[in-house]
């Protein structure tokens, strides 16, 4: 098996789910009582989100560039991040990483071709919502995205940062979501909805979404749980 090394901590929540469903993935894939070996590096999703604030995407690249390497020197054969929006200058990160990258955005838009979908809703903090980074590998290869309004935007923005991102997930915000996702269905035509952020999965663990859900976590984890059983 080759040996992932995954950038955590942004948030933790979502690393956990990360590291839960790459090992118990990997042993269902494979038949057998066996876990694979990886590293995680944690890094600080306040400080992340510090630098996107003040569009220091130069800082942030080498921030997440030094976690790579890092990774690299512990003996990983690959590496991720396990969060969309650091995913704002993964492209630079991989074009200069000592090990091949696996992009979380990569992996949904695969997945979004595969069920053949035309329009997707994409909901994440602030910079995924109203970044082209995340937009535009779905654009060019035909599938449209659309965003929440401005107020519903900056309403999922501090849900994120001020709930899910401490592990908090309340009804009420769960309900809220469920009524954005079903405006722009109504409205923007959107056939699913993407969970754009790593931390979305937990307002729907026990109540879905009401159109199909892209879940890039799991397809994150798919896509990784694939490159470490490659032959």
């Amino acid at each position: 098996m080759k040996k992932l090394g995954l950038i955590g901590g942004l948030g933790p929540e979502s690393t956990m789910m990360y590291y839960r469903d790459i090992v118990y993935g990997v042993k269902k894939r494979l038949g057998r009582e066996a876990f694979p070996n990886l590293t995680v590096e944690s890094l600080d999703v306040f400080r992340v989100l510090e630098m996107c604030g003040a569009q220091d995407y130069e800082a942030l690249a080498a921030y997440l560039g030094g976690a790579v390497e890092q990774l690299a020197a512990a003996g990983a054969d690959f590496a991720a991040i396990s969060a969309n929006t650091p995913h704002i200058v993964f492209d630079d990160v991989a074009a200069h990483a000592p090990v091949p990258m696996v992009s979380i955005i990569d992996a949904a838009r695969d997945e979004t071709l595969r069920r053949g979908y035309a329009r997707v809703g994409l909901l994440g903090t602030a910079f995924t919502m109203e970044g082209a980074f995340f937009r535009e590998p779905f654009e060019r290869a035909g599938v449209s995205v659309a965003v929440p309004t401005e107020a519903e935007r900056a309403f999922v923005a501090r849900r994120i940062s001020g709930e899910l991102e401490q592990g908090v997930v309340r009804r009420e915000t769960t309900e809220a979501f469920m009524r954005i996702i079903e405006r722009m269905a109504r409205e923007d035509g959107i056939e699913a909805v993407v969970l754009g952020c790593t931390e979305l999965p937990l307002l729907f663990s026990q109540t879905p979404p009401s159109i199909a859900c892209l879940d890039t976590v799991q397809l994150h984890v798919q896509a990784l749980v694939d490159r470490i059983l490659e032959d």
